[in-house]
């Protein structure tokens, strides 16, 4: 494609000497002759140190924020956007022959968007999925390690959808991805907002550009569903224009509200109301927080104009979402449950939901990931206490950092309750642990990683399936 088309819609300074671009990136390694290279600023690293090498090897040209005196330099006033428009412009802008669904919060995204995806396909409407877990393109799944693609990924991604006959997008929507404006240029249909609580402030620093980083979201939004259980949520609705839909477990004045709950080790059962409309919700997943789920998945399909009660038939035939109260088959008398929580909040969530359906202990089994938000650590160690009858602390991906440090911060938090535990750093020890002390009608929770089938070990990613660990320790005893 032309520099000049790939710059349609942007504005920026500097002389444009127009070329055949055959790629774009933003990773200096990746630079090739008649590339255009965007200099992106970020935690670790600024593209902008690698702007005269980029031109050395060739770059058609280099998208800069500030004049560095490199020949072929296009000057914008954010990178980040203007990148996003290119990668845009060089896959056809894709997102205008679809509709988005936008999922964003601490804690729920992955199963929200799931059950709309899943809603919408019983529809027989062709759907893309992109999430934490995998990507999808209809019934195609793709791997994925990252919740929001970066910019380029995205729009590839984008072009593949439509490609394919795609009419709806859901996405989750991270927060990173916001700040970064790895989706700018994408309007939304309808965004979710689902609850906000502490995570990621190793990267955003304080809870207020947390918020504001979610909030972005809503900007390009033509409709809002927002929980109003959650104190963000209840402030975003009054800071945000366009067209607000609620929903409670607890405010009968919200748009939409769930009554007469009940909670088993099955699932959730509870009553839908909205205006005139009433009908039962079933879903499999245990916990408060599918009550939670499900309401969000459900007005967002209303509001794309499916039928109120299809929709609630279609949620009942949803399956559970892998790693989110999944329950890891034991064929004795205890059982495990493996949960993608990561945040205090998310901790204290599954821990509820276990306890309200327990018989015996509840045991619970978690680490805190390496190069990720300390602050945290401590908090989740005491909420993991609090809310446990016995607590197996272990590593999680410890990535770069010392597992038995991470270990230490958490222990800060554990040690102000008088909840029994052991300290464990192997992971498949701990497991293990847990399995042969386990007495009967007891629930082990193996929390942090969910869907993950590995755990990351300084820079290496190694194989670490918590279904196969525990099928293999069962086999062995």
């Amino acid at each position: 494609m032309r520099l000049i088309k790939l710059l349609e819609g942007i504005n920026y300074k500097g002389v444009v000497v127009d070329s055949e671009v055959c790629f774009l990136t933003c990773d200096s390694r990746e630079v090739k002759e008649g590339c255009v290279f965007a200099c992106l600023a970020g935690v670790n690293f600024d593209g902008h140190d690698y702007a005269f090498e980029a031109s050395r090897m060739g770059a058609a040209a280099i998208l800069v924020e500030k004049d560095l005196g490199v020949s072929n330099q296009i000057i914008v006033s954010n990178t980040h956007y203007a990148y996003a428009k290119m990668c845009a412009n060089f896959y056809g802008n894709p997102s205008k022959n679809l509709k988005f669904i936008g999922v964003t919060g601490t804690n729920g995204k992955t199963t929200v968007t799931k059950i709309i995806k899943n809603v919408l396909s019983m529809e027989n409407k062709k759907v893309g999925l992109i999430g934490t877990i995998q990507n999808e393109i209809c019934d195609i799944a793709i791997k994925t390690d990252k919740t929001t693609p970066d910019h380029l990924q995205y729009q590839s991604l984008l072009r593949e959808m439509v490609d394919r006959g795609c009419e709806y997008v859901v996405m989750e929507v991270s927060s990173h991805a916001l700040d970064q404006a790895r989706i700018a240029d994408t309007k939304f249909e309808i965004s979710v907002f689902t609850n906000l609580s502490q995570d990621h402030l190793d990267y955003h620093e304080t809870m207020e550009k947390y918020y504001q980083a979610k909030k972005k979201l809503f900007d390009v939004s033509k409709k809002a569903v927002i929980c109003l259980d959650d104190e963000y949520g209840r402030r975003l609705a009054s800071e945000i224009k366009g067209k607000i839909v609620t929903f409670s477990a607890k405010n009968k004045s919200s748009d939409y509200c769930a009554s007469d709950v009940h909670i088993s080790a099955n699932g959730v059962e509870y009553e839908l109301i909205a205006g005139k409309d009433k009908g039962k919700v079933w879903f499999k997943t245990p916990g408060m927080f599918s009550v939670y789920n499900s309401m969000a998945a459900a007005i967002a399909c209303v509001l794309l104009g499916c039928s109120f009660d299809r929709v609630l038939d279609d949620i009942s035939r949803c399956d559970p979402v892998k790693g989110r109260s999944e329950n890891i088959p034991t064929g004795r008398d205890f059982n495990i449950i493996c949960d993608y929580a990561h945040s205090p909040d998310g901790l204290k969530n599954i821990l509820d939901s276990i306890h309200s359906y327990c018989q015996g202990r509840v045991v619970a089994l978690f680490g805190c990931g390496g190069d990720r938000d300390k602050k945290k650590r401590p908090i989740m160690g005491e909420v993991a206490a609090k809310n446990s009858d016995f607590l197996i602390v272990t590593s999680d991906n410890p990535r770069t950092e010392d597992p038995d440090e991470i270990i230490s911060d958490i222990m800060l938090g554990v040690l102000k309750t008088k909840t029994p535990y052991v300290k464990i750093t192997d992971r498949k020890e701990a497991i293990k642990y847990a399995i042969e002390n386990a007495k009967k009608d007891d629930v082990i929770l193996l929390a942090g990683k969910g869907h993950e089938d590995y755990q990351i070990v300084g820079k290496k990613k190694l194989s670490l399936d918590e279904r196969s660990v525990v099928k293999k320790i069962l086999a062995d005893l």
